[in-house]
């Protein structure tokens, strides 16, 4: 039954192909032959093309390794030979990107973003689902809203912690949708009179919005409204009336929620948060876009003796202030996060038996899953404009950009699309693209719509990059130190310069600490004032609460101001955050190693025994955090280095590595799945992987983990 199916000098295992010809190509009106055909000219010609580019990697490394041992560092020195090996290439003239018929979401409004891995159909479904959030309960259920003077969350509902909730709410209307007099904290009723929203205060006067074009309907009667949708920065608000329910029954205008257009956008990931390591890995994946595009995905809920089922949402209709039907979008905005050009996959194979690069066969499956929003018969549009939303994750450098670029222009004509469908995402996380993003985005200027930074894959890179250098700072140092905060910058500086403001986002990395949401709401308003349009968020909690930055900051007009600053320094991105002469004591070193290595246990033993690629990982100090590979690769290299380079031993570190997964293993002591370590080391898959990534980290592929990751989980799945 497993015997791989032949066409056209590819070899395809039956889960990917019965997936594509019996069910995706029926459904968006493609011959099969015809698409397997196609698909098969585009691999080989694009697979040798994809071959050379990671030997290019390779050498370059090799370059830069040689350079570092056989040189004492002067910068001069060394930016003069990152460009005479093509490392560092010239900037090109002025560059404004030109995407044509991109989603409002992405072009003109700022707000979070949700990054979720696709091959779980419930966390997929949360996230389509949390374009829009309740305040009250995002509020109420976290630490935003303190627990003293008796307003603790445990038990039934806490009418005092229920007041400060809706005393919060008042202060966020106050801010975002002003009365003309007054507070929204005394009114007593909302309604509205030709068409202008009206507010019955506490102490008899009438008042209305501020800004009286912030009124954009409701729902009910004029004037006795259950709902009134209003508008702040190009983000909805409703706000919800109803005198009969629990909580609009203690509301003096009846006001039972507040609810916020949060998760404009989410990633469906297809890489970094998920283990897909074979064809019955990647056709869940596949059917779960299948069903995300075609809006039928659904899943079954079992919570405390009861099931229900979780389906897309509806898009909800108000009526304008004339009494006219409107429709607002009542899902995310998706994009797909294909894989990235390293991976290879055992679901096709070509020529003399080898692997199918992962990225192209991800490249050309979603995209023909997505002929369906672009032609519009599906249940529920992505796209309002027919677009095709691909984020391209790990590239390296212009040529890399270039030719994702070119296949996308392949898998174009194969399905008949116009040119430039199919929009691109770079994300910014790795050094050469870093140091070349102009570039970069001019390679893909027709399709680019999104770039972003993110702190830990770009440490990873580079770390092992610069691995030769010496040996790196504490990982709570990086992120202090003069490269991350040039990085940072100029993402934004060259997005601006290059057009992206009013065509593309420009985004910000993870808020890593899901159950800590006051700390977010301290700390992620830096996003939007650094002139990011979207940043992430780690659940719809918050993506709701992060909404709420968005309407404190006009992204906008921080863009317009940080347009006119000098742009970050490629010199300060290319110095290396070294430890330098700092003398580490025994303690910072064990510490250290600790820490790296609880982590990174804490998240293999769980990719690799039990095929999650990304969850809520607890610390060293039981903190639960988010990870993923970005996560395992800092952690990894960053032991490495320092192995590498004296400050450790490797009988440190496996006796580190040994007690640490004693610690791991009694954190997961509850979990009826879990495969301990610790009981026999030498027969862990997990542990043998772990310590694999660390004392094999030099010749890792860019430091990437991904290849030892998949041989682990695949022996374990084989098991």
């Amino acid at each position: 039954m497993n015997k791989p199916i032949e066409h056209s000098g590819l070899q395809i295992a039956p889960a990917i192909y019965t997936l594509v010809s019996d069910e995706i190509c029926p459904a968006v009106g493609v011959d099969a032959d015809h698409f397997w055909r196609g698909f098969a000219d585009i691999v080989y010609r694009f697979a040798p093309q994809n071959i050379a580019l990671l030997d290019k990697r390779e050498k370059l490394q090799e370059q830069i390794d040689h350079w570092h041992q056989s040189n004492t560092f002067d910068y001069d020195a060394y930016k003069a030979f990152l460009q005479e090996i093509g490392y560092l290439i010239p900037e090109g003239p002025e560059l404004f990107i030109s995407p044509q018929h991109v989603d409002s979401e992405i072009a003109v409004q700022a707000g979070p973003q949700l990054v979720v891995p696709i091959m779980n159909a419930r966390f997929a479904l949360n996230a389509v689902n949390a374009r829009w959030g309740s305040l009250y309960d995002a509020l109420y259920g976290n630490d935003v809203i303190g627990e003293d003077g008796g307003a603790e969350r445990e038990g039934a509902y806490n009418p005092v912690r229920g007041q400060r909730v809706i005393d919060y709410g008042r202060d966020f209307l106050d801010q975002a949708v002003p009365l003309a007099e007054g507070s929204h904290h005394q009114a007593n009723a909302y309604r509205l009179e030709s068409g202008v929203l009206q507010v019955l205060l506490s102490d008899a006067t009438v008042t209305a919005l501020r800004h009286p074009q912030q009124l954009i309907g409701y729902l009910g009667t004029p004037d006795s409204p259950n709902s009134i949708l209003l508008k702040n920065n190009n983000l909805h608000i409703e706000i919800q009336v109803d005198s009969n329910d629990n909580i609009g029954a203690t509301d003096l205008a009846g006001v039972k929620d507040i609810r916020l257009e949060a998760a404009l956008t989410t990633i469906m990931d297809c890489e970094d948060s998920v283990a897909a390591v074979d064809a019955q890995d990647k056709a869940l994946a596949y059917r779960n876009w299948q069903g995300l595009i075609d809006g039928t995905l659904e899943e079954t809920i079992n919570r405390g003796g009861n099931s229900f089922v979780r389906r897309m949402n509806d898009d909800p209709e108000f009526l304008d202030t004339n009494g006219q039907p409107i429709v607002l979008k009542g899902r995310s905005l998706m994009f797909v996060r294909n894989v990235g050009h390293l991976m290879t996959n055992p679901a096709i194979h070509y020529g003399d038996g080898l692997e199918i690069p992962e990225g192209i066969m991800d490249g050309l499956i979603t995209s023909l899953i997505s002929v369906r929003d672009v032609q519009g018969s599906n249940n529920r549009a992505n796209s309002a404009t027919g677009s095709i939303y691909i984020v391209k994750p790990k590239m390296h450098g212009p040529e890399e950009v270039a030719f994702t670029n070119d296949l996308f222009d392949a898998i174009e004509d194969l399905l008949g699309l116009d040119r430039h469908v199919i929009k691109v995402g770079i994300m910014d996380e790795e050094r050469r693209t870093s140091v070349n993003l102009k570039e970069c985005i001019r390679a893909a200027q027709g399709r680019v719509v999104f770039i972003n930074t993110g702190f830990l894959d770009r440490t990873g890179d580079e770390i092992h990059t610069s691995m030769h250098a010496g040996p790196f700072a504490l990982k709570a140092d990086l992120k202090a130190m003069t490269w991350i905060a040039a990085y940072e910058n100029q993402n934004v500086d060259v997005g601006l310069a290059c057009g992206l403001k009013g065509k593309a986002q420009i985004g910000k990395g993870m808020w890593a600490i899901p159950d800590n949401m006051a700390d977010m709401m301290e700390a992620k308003i830096a996003h939007p004032k650094s002139g990011a349009n979207t940043a992430w968020v780690p659940s719809p909690t918050a993506a709701t609460l992060h909404a709420m930055h968005y309407h404190q900051v006009d992204v906008a007009s921080v863009q317009d101001q940080i347009a006119q600053r000098t742009m970050a320094s490629v010199d300060d991105i290319l110095s290396i955050p070294l430890l330098g002469d700092r003398q580490l004591t025994d303690t910072e070193i064990q510490l250290e190693l600790d820490n790296n290595a609880q982590g990174l246990l804490g998240y293999v033993v769980r990719w690799v025994e039990q095929g999650v690629g990304c969850s809520k990982v607890p610390d060293i100090n039981n903190v639960g955090l988010m990870e993923d590979r970005a996560t395992l690769r800092i952690s990894s290299q960053h032991i490495t280095n320092w192995l590498h380079h004296g400050i450790c031993s490797k009988t440190q570190v496996m006796e580190t590595l040994q007690r640490m997964a004693k610690v791991v293993d009694k954190q997961n002591a509850s979990d009826s799945d879990y495969v301990p370590m610790s009981g026999d080391f030498s027969q862990s898959i997990a542990f043998q992987a772990a310590c694999d990534l660390i004392f094999k980290g030099l010749e890792q592929p860019s430091g990437y983990t991904e290849p030892l990751l998949h041989r682990y989980r695949q022996m374990a799945k084989g098991q």
